[in-house]
């Protein structure tokens, strides 16, 4: 039996962790508040861009000379994974979603012959699928960390694309992220970046579509407009992350905290237990004393 000076060591000791759990779950809820409102904000307008570019794709039909980023290099051999994730922990099972959807596709990809290269964007990402696909990593990207996430890392990550894309270093490329729903659910999302699924044939065969006129021409504005879109969607998806983030993080603490305080009061009653035994021996043995005298 552990003793009373033990006991109110381990008592401190839970009390300070309840009190660092408690303080994390109230900063992740600060942020939270501003990363949900950026990620709902930009839902619409990725929406409305893959809606656009979608509407070009169909007037354009199977013009040749097209930009690789609509239809890509006419083959699906090999497959860019991009999986996102965080860059810290403590956020429940949010980065361990995602690493599982992403090795869940890898091996889906792989069952049917296709070349697969992995670009982890966020260090726990890389850290959970560095042992079993270490060798297929093309690169480690840092994640947000949650912080603001900037426009200008989306813009980054669309040129590595366009650049590696260029190269003829993948023919699809997938995102594989966590979606943010509410606080307590982050759906692992796929998103297929290259080539665009623009839904283009349907487009063309409903017979109450809309007819639109594009100024400048179609092609013209697929190939400034994509570079665009594709920054745009990675964007959307990477705020959607930082919101489910925070949204695991908080949950995440405020069940840790909850934990704690009940582990004190175990920990507590125990103490008062193993004191009043304590109290008890030594009024026995006083008794006892006495009574021998």
């Amino acid at each position: 039996m552990p003793s009373l000076k033990e006991l109110r060591a381990r008592i401190g000791s839970v009390k300070s962790t309840r009190k660092i759990t408690s303080a994390m779950k109230m900063v992740a809820a600060a942020k939270l508040r501003r990363t949900q409102l950026s990620a709902e904000a930009a839902r619409p307008y990725a929406a409305a861009m893959r809606r656009m570019m979608s509407e070009a794709a169909a007037a354009v039909g199977d013009a040749p000379g097209l930009p690789p980023l609509l239809v890509g290099t006419g083959r699906e051999q090999t497959h860019l994974v991009i999986v996102m994730t965080s860059d810290r922990g403590l956020a429940g099972g949010f980065n361990a979603n995602a690493a599982r959807a992403a090795r869940n596709l890898v091996r889906r990809l792989q069952a049917e012959g296709k070349t697969v290269r992995i670009l982890p964007v966020g260090r726990k990402g890389a850290d959970m699928l560095v042992r079993d696909y270490g060798d297929l990593f093309i690169e480690r990207l840092p994640g947000s960390s949650g912080k603001e996430v900037p426009f200008s890392a989306a813009s980054d990550l669309g040129d590595k694309l366009v650049a590696l894309l260029s190269a003829n270093k993948f023919d699809v490329c997938t995102l594989v992220y966590n979606r943010f729903v509410n606080v307590m659910s982050q759906v692992p999302t796929e998103l297929q970046l290259v080539p665009l699924t623009s839904g283009a044939n349907d487009d063309r065969k409903a017979p109450d579509a809309p007819i639109y006129e594009f100024e400048p021409d179609e092609e013209t504005l697929l190939a400034r407009m994509l570079p665009r879109n594709l920054a745009i969607q990675i964007y959307a998806a990477m705020l959607e992350s930082a919101a489910g983030e925070q949204g695991a993080r908080m949950t995440a603490m405020d069940s840790a905290t909850r934990n704690a305080g009940k582990a004190i009061d175990r920990l507590t009653q125990k103490y008062n237990r193993t004191r009043q035994a304590n109290i008890t021996n030594e009024l026995i043995e006083i008794i006892s004393g006495a009574e021998a005298v």
